[in-house]
């Protein structure tokens, strides 16, 4: 399941303890707690299809913790879950509902994908294979198949709804921080791999080259257009020549008109 059921909040730091705590040097950056980057009560939830061993007394009330590692709820009955980011593959504020709240898509198999590659790794003795493990993992495959949810439950709805409206968009934003500090991993998407071996895989003269002349490419409706455009586009370097011809032109008849009038005093 994306949601774990949990008894305890994990440990977790504010932003500012956590300046105090890099600040310092530690000696492992792994061992510093996740932020909390916000906290919301009092909230309730609704999962859709319910979730097994949580009950709609323990979703009625309860603490919001958006973790930088995971969202947290924890009810006032003592009993909690905890969520994986990349499980949540969509998040947005649904406020056209009664009662407004955050809308969540849980991907359920992302979290069966995590469980199949921790189960893959057979225990080793002495550096041979456990027999014994192999004979339960693979009873534990049969069960599994027995067992298997329909694919319509790889989807899970998570609403969260807070007590006041206007915690609706510190949540999100809060989601949308924490979220981005999981990307999927590379190669998750499917579609894009798929595009690019069409067009990678695509054979030879798919696409064919035009090798005939500029009339031959045009119609005659798009030759006319293109003559058309070509008469009222400006040309400054065409007007420039023209207006340097009609200069000397009139330079050339400026001399002549000079050397004549010369000509006719000395006369």
């Amino acid at each position: 399941m994306a949601a774990t059921l949990i008894s305890a909040v994990p440990a977790f730091v504010s932003p500012e303890e956590h300046r105090n705590i890099v600040g310092s040097t530690p000696v492992s950056f792994t061992d510093i707690p996740p932020v909390l980057r916000h906290k919301e009560e009092p909230v309730s939830v609704t999962f859709e299809p319910t979730l097994d061993g949580f009950s709609e007394e323990d979703a009625k009330e309860g603490v919001l913790y958006v973790l930088e590692s995971v969202l947290v709820f924890m009810s006032k009955t003592g009993k909690g879950f905890q969520i994986e980011y990349p499980s949540i593959t969509l998040h947005a504020v649904s406020r056209g509902d009664t009662p407004p709240s955050i809308y969540c898509q849980l991907d359920e198999s992302f979290a069966k994908t995590m469980s199949m590659l921790v189960d893959s790794e057979q225990p080793k003795t002495n550096g041979h294979i456990n027999e014994t493990a192999d004979e339960n993992t693979e009873e534990d495959e049969d069960e599994g198949e027995e067992n298997e949810e329909p694919e319509d439950m790889d989807m899970r709805v998570l609403n969260i709804i807070p007590s006041r409206v206007e915690s609706l968009d510190p949540i999100f934003e809060a989601l949308s921080l924490c979220a981005a500090l999981h990307p999927d991993p590379p190669g998750s998407d499917d579609e894009d791999e798929g595009l690019d071996d069409a067009f990678i895989d695509a054979p030879d003269g798919t696409f064919e080259q035009f090798t005939g002349t500029e009339e031959e490419e045009l119609s005659e409706v798009g030759r006319a257009a293109l003559a058309h455009l070509e008469s009222i586009i400006y040309d400054p370097f065409e007007k420039k020549e023209g207006s340097e011809e009609s200069e000397n032109t009139s330079k050339n008849e400026n001399v002549a008109d000079t050397k004549d009038a010369k000509d006719d005093k000395e006369a």
